[in-house]
């Protein structure tokens, strides 16, 4: 039979079961546009901007079954989509990047938007294709999703020239995706081995610990049953906050070092044995490698180029992080062990934890937050009024870990952050792109208002599709993780500092609901109207002159950190210009 290549596409992309592209057309991919319009199946969604295409996209992989897509021009729209693209690459999420490109059969060189795609995408990507013949469309999208969701998951790149896409071509009978079953992942003997002394390891354990990353998102009923049984604090990963209910009298907190709350600094104080599971142990995760060990390590991941990274571990189980959890509670039933002594250490771990935790609490609520608004008084009530099943979504800065610190997440991938990658300008599309696949739920976005202005005109996606999101836009003037950072060492503040911004002329031009909330006095009242407008169907933007004077643990813990990790010279050569500029130029 002859189908045009768009055509192909289309067939595709419904059989893979994806509901939305997001991106822009252009000369390149319109032909796949106009297929899709006709689609039951798969609508499009034009956005203003490919990267917050990409953020969209990302963030409807991250909380449902099925994968967000791009479907973007060559060349200008990828360069564009790459900070997305490096988003889902380094924080292992599956995403279908779908390029236009350039005609093969004129052969003239120097066409509009001609580039090499492949190379450019090669390092942020796990496979790229480039179509050169209509049979090869369906069968390299579904071996292109299915490399995207295997392992470790993460984008895929395929691009289909202008031409195959306009004419129509030979291809055989067009071929039915089979999607996999849900994986029901097997021990093989080795592993079972492993298992078997990693359990005994932690049976043995004077205080054992559990550690998790987004790798253990989708067994967070295991890890608390695993957990339980040990009667183990938890502490999870940026990525993993929502790996394990903050609510479960056994967690502690994001990390376990000196950049973490007190909770969880003091319950992995002496840890003897660390369970680790889907974590990379990266930069953020450990405080900037703050961690000093005093366990041995059993280092569980999909991924074994992790293992030994950062952090050297007694044993590495390579696998699933369900599987693997499945037979440790299994392996551990098995073993013999004094209850009693368990529920014992149990009790201690978790009346600690509550101690510190409201401790922490109570430290905020003294802070003098001069009239703005207190950070934990806002995360309370937020928490107060918003159900279990609501979603977060941060963006990168210093409202990321107020919300580390201070949010109880209740719900497996209800609380997302960009966190390798770590880029600015997530938080709006990401919400945007939440919102359009749970339209039931509340979708709430917490934002620092240089992040906002990296993308919150994509909020008129929002209002052109009626999604009722709302984004607590963190205003204090300032790019303030960075220039935090900067007062202890420099005594100054180089471009961090923001000029005014009239947010509620922002809100006017996307068609969103505006409301600012002044100091704590307009919490509650100012949430509460907040859901309500965006129950209608339209965006809210929330001007929150928040406090930010009071430093977070993770700031605090990442500056002390990185000083007392250079050499002595540089040491006595940072804190003698900090001095000296205290001195000269008093603030």
């Amino acid at each position: 039979m002859k189908k045009t290549g768009a055509e192909l596409v289309r067939h595709a992309l419904e059989q893979l079961g994806i509901r939305h592209t997001f991106g822009i057309p252009g000369v390149h991919n319109t032909e796949i546009y106009d297929q899709l319009a006709s689609s039951s199946v798969v609508t499009p969604i034009r956005v203003n901007h490919e990267g917050c295409g990409a953020f969209m996209a990302d963030a409807v992989s991250r909380t449902n079954d099925f994968n967000g897509a791009l479907l973007i021009v060559p060349a200008a729209g990828t360069a564009l989509a790459m900070a997305g693209i490096g988003e889902a690459f380094l924080d292992g999420i599956p995403l279908l990047v779908i390029s236009g490109g350039t005609r093969t059969d004129t052969g003239y060189s120097y066409q509009l938007h001609e580039l090499d795609q492949l190379e450019l995408v090669k390092p942020f990507t796990k496979g790229a294709w480039r179509i050169t013949e209509h049979k090869q469309i369906v069968p390299t999208f579904y071996e292109a999703w299915r490399l995207a969701n295997a392992g470790e998951p993460g984008p895929v790149f395929i691009e289909i020239p202008v031409n195959v896409q306009l004419f129509p071509g030979e291809v055989d009978e067009l071929p039915t995706f089979v999607r996999p079953a849900p994986p029901q992942p097997m021990l093989d003997e080795g592993t079972r081995a492993t298992v078997k002394q990693a359990a005994q390891l932690l049976k043995q354990a004077r205080k054992p610990g559990l550690f998790l990353g987004w790798g253990g998102v989708h067994g967070s009923a295991l890890t608390q049953e695993l957990a339980e049984l040990l009667q183990a604090p938890v502490s999870t990963t940026l990525q993993g906050l929502s790996a394990f209910p903050a609510q479960h009298p056994l967690h502690a907190g994001m990390s376990m070092g000196p950049a973490a709350v007190p909770a969880a600094e003091n319950a992995f104080a002496d840890c003897d044995v660390l369970l680790a599971i889907g974590t990379r142990f990266g930069e953020i995760a450990t405080g900037s490698y703050g961690i000093k060990p005093t366990w041995d390590l059993i280092h569980v991941d999909i991924n074994p180029a992790v293992f030994n990274a950062n952090y050297e571990a007694r044993l590495c189980i390579e696998g699933d992080a369900a599987a693997v959890v499945r037979g440790l509670i299994d392996e551990l039933k098995s073993l013999p062990g004094d209850a009693a002594q368990t529920q014992a250490r149990g009790q201690a771990v978790r009346q600690q934890i509550a101690r510190d935790k409201q401790a922490y609490i109570a430290e905020w609520q003294r802070h003098d937050s001069q009239g703005r608004v207190n950070p934990q008084r806002f995360f309370q009530a937020l928490r107060s009024k918003l159900p279990d099943d609501a979603y977060l979504v941060t963006d990168d800065g210093n409202h990321t870990f107020l919300v580390a610190e201070l949010f109880e997440t209740r719900g497996s991938r209800h609380l997302i952050t960009p966190t390798d990658f770590n880029c600015m300008g997530y938080c709006v599309p990401a919400a945007v792109g939440i919102k359009l696949t749970h339209p039931d739920q509340q979708v709430v976005g917490i934002v620092g208002d240089g992040a906002f202005l990296m993308t919150g005109l994509e909020l008129l996606t929002a209002t052109e599709h009626k999604l009722g999101v709302v984004c607590y836009v963190f205003n204090d003037g300032e790019l303030s993780q960075i220039s935090q950072a900067q007062k202890l060492p420099f005594n100054r503040k180089a471009c961090t500092v923001l000029p005014e911004v009239r947010f509620k002329g922002i809100a006017d031009a996307v068609g969103a609901h505006y409301l600012r909330m002044a100091g704590d006095s307009d919490i509650a009242a100012v949430i509460g109207q907040a859901q309500t407008l965006s129950a209608q169907g339209q965006p809210v933007i929330v001007d929150v002159m928040i406090d930010y004077s009071k430093q977070t643990r993770f700031t605090k813990g990442i500056l002390r950190t990185n000083l007392m990790r250079m050499d002595l010279g540089n040491k006595l050569r940072m804190i003698g210009r900090a001095a000296w500029r205290r001195v000269a130029t008093p603030q």
